[in-house]
């Protein structure tokens, strides 16, 4: 005899979902389910739209252009009836020699020579396995634990990731953190490092966190380009290599990047490196930086560096190379020279193959064209862009990305459309200075 089915089999499956969904938020359960969930919606979709695919073509600069010169030549033609030349008078001038001071010889110094190799003691490596993108927590809190400071991972992943679906923590959050969250550290932001500069703060006893970009599986198996943070704590001039605490692969404490391999990977960011220090240590640290305590010093040398090699390199490096024209020119307020570089980023970056050596992600850790292309008015471009971005992430969890777009709508007069962008820039992350004052001027709450 068949057994009947009973209703009390249905009222059990809603129960059972909420226990599920109850289990699966308790922490130390999430921590460990999430990323792997995640995985596999992110392999399903970008079998789907492979990100590879997703190229931004300018549009704007086109048109600009097209309007100035239409602009510009019905100005000449109007003035043209009305220039009469003028003579050239020329002026007279002192004639003989005149002196010039020199200055009295002064004795020329030698450096000291710096160490055969360092590797710096204190470390305390930390990983960021079980972790969803916490490489940016994991570098600064070593950064910080080097010199004392009573952390870990977490404690900085609370502060710098409120959505803990963010993809990337930007360079601005880490230092943001050094400068509010402790009382006895700061941190400087500099573009444009070189091999060198790193081992004459190593041999002085100061780290270094560096962002870099390289080509790895990332955590759904699939290859391609990722930024990543490194902790640099020494150097062996024997092996011409850099010594670095890597928080993403396995046996990553002290693991050892030759030079040159370094550098290919520090392209992508422009050479950006952070030094955290005791504030007691600020002068020590400026002194060691020389030219590069300078900001604008440091972009304008990042800046030569960036045309030098767009000149010479060719393929992904030069798409690199490229794009850190526009950022040097941004780093130093030229907007509309950053605008230019980038357009030519674009351009090689739609040459490139559409294969795995792609770097779609480049916009989640970097927004320099945002700057660009609003601060020369093309806002147009600033909205392209960003949706292009969008179409490369699975989860549109980048809160500079909402709020450039919200500005770029502002200015173009679509108020509704930006304060909607402003306030998913606050919903991702609570915290998020640039939207919550856009939202106070236009009168909104969050």
């Amino acid at each position: 005899m068949r057994r009947r089915f009973s209703p009390k089999y249905l009222l059990a499956i809603p129960i059972l979902l909420v226990a599920a969904m109850a289990i699966y938020n308790l922490p130390f359960v999430h921590s460990r389910l999430a990323w792997r969930i995640d995985n596999l919606r992110i392999r399903l979709q970008y079998a789907i739209n492979p990100p590879e695919e997703v190229v931004f073509q300018p549009q704007e600069q086109a048109q600009i252009e097209s309007q100035a010169n239409a602009i510009v030549n019905a100005t000449l033609t109007a003035l043209a009836p009305t220039i009469t030349p003028t003579p050239f008078a020329p002026t007279a001038t002192m004639s003989g020699p005149t002196e010039t001071l020199q200055p009295s010889p002064t004795p020329t110094l030698m450096p000291t020579p710096l160490p055969a190799s360092i590797r710096l003691a204190g470390v305390k490596y930390e990983d960021q396995h079980n972790r969803y993108n916490f490489c940016g927590p994991a570098n600064l809190s070593m950064a910080l634990t080097f010199w004392g400071w009573d952390g870990n991972r977490d404690v900085v992943g609370e502060y710098v990731k409120t959505n803990k679906d963010d993809k990337n923590v930007m360079p601005y959050e880490l230092q943001d953190f050094v400068r509010t969250q402790t009382n006895e550290y700061n941190a400087v932001i500099r573009y444009g490092g070189d091999i060198e500069l790193l081992k004459e703060l190593l041999a002085a006893g100061f780290p270094i966190v560096t962002e870099k970009g390289y080509y790895t599986y990332d955590m759904t198996g699939r290859y391609g380009w990722l930024g990543h943070y490194q902790f640099v704590t020494g150097y062996d001039e024997s092996k011409d290599v850099l010594v670095v605490q890597d928080t993403y692969i396995d046996k990553g404490e002290n693991h050892e990047f030759t030079y040159t391999d370094f550098n290919n990977g520090w392209r992508s960011f422009d050479n950006l490196f952070m030094v955290v220090y005791p504030t007691t240590r600020e002068a020590e640290v400026l002194n060691l930086l020389g030219d590069y305590a300078d900001v604008d010093g440091s972009s304008r040398n990042a800046l030569e560096v960036a045309k030098q090699e767009t000149a010479t390199l060719s393929g992904v490096d030069q798409y690199f190379a490229a794009f850190n024209v526009g950022t040097s020119h941004v780093n130093l307020k030229e907007y509309v020279d950053a605008a230019y570089a980038y357009d030519y980023a674009f351009q090689l970056y739609a040459g490139l193959p559409e294969d795995d050596l792609r770097p779609f992600r480049m916009l989640w850790y970097q927004t320099g064209p945002y700057f660009a292309y609003y601060y020369s008015g093309r806002y147009q471009d600033v909205i392209d862009l960003a949706n292009a971005t969008f179409e490369t992430i699975t989860n549109d969890v980048l809160e500079e990305t909402w709020y450039w777009r919200g500005m770029a709508k502002l200015a173009l007069g679509d108020t509704q459309g930006a304060i909607s962008d402003f306030q998913e820039s606050v919903r991702l992350h609570p915290d998020f200075a640039p939207g919550l004052e856009q939202l106070s001027q236009l009168g909104v709450s969050p």
